[in-house]
């Protein structure tokens, strides 16, 4: 037991110091005293644009650039890094860095502001390691000149498309990549970096052009971008002096070639004689020298992977990365402009474009017009047809049984008829009509919308379609004809009957009345004198019965029994008579007659 406390303290020592160690180690930052600066005062020559182009050889006629065509070898891996170790030629000196090879540099390679957008604005420098883990970066390596003191961004940026900063058209060596994918080297007046026909997606400015068409260029550029207001000798040394070197070119087949040797200004790297010497032997056709000295800084993946020659302080025996400004960020392919204009998805650096848009950038409406013809309207969704056209620029008429807008709607025409593409009106064939054809022509009707009557004998019906009077007619029609002939001609039936009954000759007397008047008259006779019934039964008086109105007709209607009163009375009838009273007479007569006395 007391071993382990007389250990305690130990212990807790170690720990304490480890703490301090770790936290002495993550805070160490760079002195940043290797300073490598092309100018004492300033940055960039005062001369003009005009001053470089006049200066040039004239195998190079006017133009202070180089371009070179774009490489999309989309199917190769994005870039391939190597690290070497070798002599530099006639010296003893042996240096270390790495050559990186970037394939289709316009979606792979980004210029980067320092710590993100918005970095050059904020004069902010910050380690090539904090930038490159943010974007992403497979391959990150710093780029353009700072002031050490301001942190202000020198010379010109573009970073993927935006216009970051203007030099004002200072002359010193461009690196840039323009929108359709050329590589620029060079010297660029401030039209060239300001040209919006095929503007600059990414741009960077370095110090002297180490190669132009593959021949070492240093010598012109010492005349292009000296500063004719400060001693020669200061910018003679940035090129002739031993550093750390930072620099970026092409070869022969459009691969950017990221270039970096570790080194110590004065003490380890290489000159630019022998930079550029170095790029030549690698196959490098134009290439321009980036910031260096203590700014030179590789990082692989995120990680550090170059040996910095700035002292860290509070420990100046280790090294540390310099918070450096703009950086070149090899990534994997990105589209241009990353979001395709908002019309498409970027996949392994190409957009594929939203339906109505094409292009490489999916900037360009399918439709230009007046593409859409005189039945649509080019939208951003493309060619928007009108009613009851179709097709990619609306020159086609609706498929037969479809209408409406984008010809998504079914006709609803039946027995053959078709139906308008644009509102879906049907036009019946003939003997058909309704909305939707669904009825056949009325019975006397035929033709196109059976505006036609039949002219058939006797008013007889025909063919709905033909109008032919020799139409059979079959099923349903020929039933429901039928069933209406049996009815017509029973309610004709019917009013006949209806008419004769209204037009009949109509008796004076009814029969009943009739024979109340005949009773009275034969009743009458009983009484009458002898001299006034010779022969005849007093019921047969002529006066009585004709007067009456009795006819001929009439009397044919009576009864038998009121007949019998007007026959002739005979002798055994008139001895009757008398041996009855009236009233037995008259009883008699009823009785025979079916009457009620």
């Amino acid at each position: 037991m007391a071993a382990v406390s007389a250990k305690c303290p130990f212990v807790w020592l170690l720990l304490w110091l480890w703490v301090r160690l770790s936290e002495t180690e993550n805070t160490r930052v760079s002195v940043g005293d290797d300073i490598l600066q092309p100018y004492a005062h300033g940055h960039g020559p005062s001369h003009s644009h005009r001053h470089v182009r006049d200066c040039q050889s004239v195998v190079h006629g006017n133009s202070t650039y180089e371009s070179q065509p774009p490489n999309h070898h989309s199917g190769l891996p994005v870039a391939e890094s190597t690290v070497f170790v070798s002599d530099v030629s006639g010296s003893s000196r042996m240096v270390y860095g790495h050559i990186t090879a970037v394939q289709d540099p316009l979606r792979t390679l980004s210029v980067l502001e320092p710590g993100g957008p918005g970095g050059c604005g904020m004069k902010q420098r910050v380690s090539v390691e904090e930038t490159a883990e943010a974007a992403g970066c497979l391959y990150a390596q710093n780029a353009g000149f700072f002031s050490t003191s301001t942190g202000r961004c020198l010379g010109n940026v573009v970073s993927d498309g935006r216009m970051v900063q203007d030099s004002g058209g200072v002359q010193n060596a461009q690196f840039g990549i323009r929108k359709d994918g050329t590589l620029v080297f060079g010297y660029l007046s401030q039209e060239d970096v300001l040209d919006q026909s095929n503007p600059f997606v990414q741009l960077v400015s370095g110090v002297v052009w180490l190669l132009r068409n593959g021949e070492v260029y240093i010598n012109q550029s010492l005349k292009a971008e000296c500063d004719k207001t400060q001693e020669t000798g200061n910018f003679q040394t940035f090129v002739d002096v031993v550093s750390a070197r930072t620099a970026v070119g092409h070869d022969a087949e459009g691969k950017l070639i990221l270039f970096h040797i570790d080194g110590q200004t004065g003490v380890r790297g290489m000159n630019l004689w022998e930079v550029a010497e170095s790029l030549k032997s690698y196959g490098v056709i134009n290439a321009i020298n980036l910031d260096g000295g203590g700014s030179s800084t590789y990082v692989t993946d995120g990680s550090l992977a170059s040996y910095p020659s700035d002292h860290c302080v509070p420990d100046s025996r280790w090294r540390c990365a310099r918070p450096v400004s703009t950086v070149l960020c090899v990534h994997q392919r990105r589209c241009q402009p990353e979001n395709c204009n908002g019309h498409g998805d970027c996949v392994d650096g190409r957009c594929r474009c939203h339906q109505g848009w094409e292009g490489k950038e999916c900037d360009s409406l399918v439709c230009q017009p007046p593409a859409c013809g005189p039945h649509g309207v080019c939208t951003a969704g493309g060619c928007v047809c009108d009613a009851g056209w179709r097709g990619k620029n609306c020159s086609q008429e609706c498929l037969p049984g479809f209408y409406g807008d984008g010809c998504n709607q079914t006709c609803a025409c039946f027995n053959g008829g078709s139906c308008d593409p644009v509102h879906g009106r049907c036009a019946c064939p003939s003997g058909f009509h309704g909305d939707t054809c669904e009825q056949v022509c009325p019975l006397g009707f035929f033709g196109p919308s059976c505006a036609q009557a039949c002219r058939c004998d006797d008013l007889c019906t025909c063919d709905p379609q033909t109008g032919s009077c020799n139409a059979t007619l079959q099923g349903e029609t020929n039933y429901t004809l039928h069933r209406a002939g049996h009815c017509l001609a029973k309610q004709m039936f019917t009013l006949w009957r209806r008419d004769e009954e209204a037009h009949r000759e109509q008796p004076l007397l009814t029969e009943q009345r009739k024979l109340g008047m005949l009773l009275t008259c034969e009743d009458k006779a009983f009484l009458a004198p002898d001299h006034l019934r010779p022969g005849l039964s007093a019921v047969s008086q002529p006066a009585a019965s004709l007067r009456t109105g009795v006819s001929q007709r009439g009397r044919r209607s009576l009864p038998r029994a009121s007949r019998l009163l007007l026959r002739p009375a005979g002798r055994h009838q008139q001895s009757r008579f008398t041996r009855r009273s009236p009233v037995q007479e008259i009883r008699v007569h009823t009785g025979r007659l079916g009457l009620s006395g």
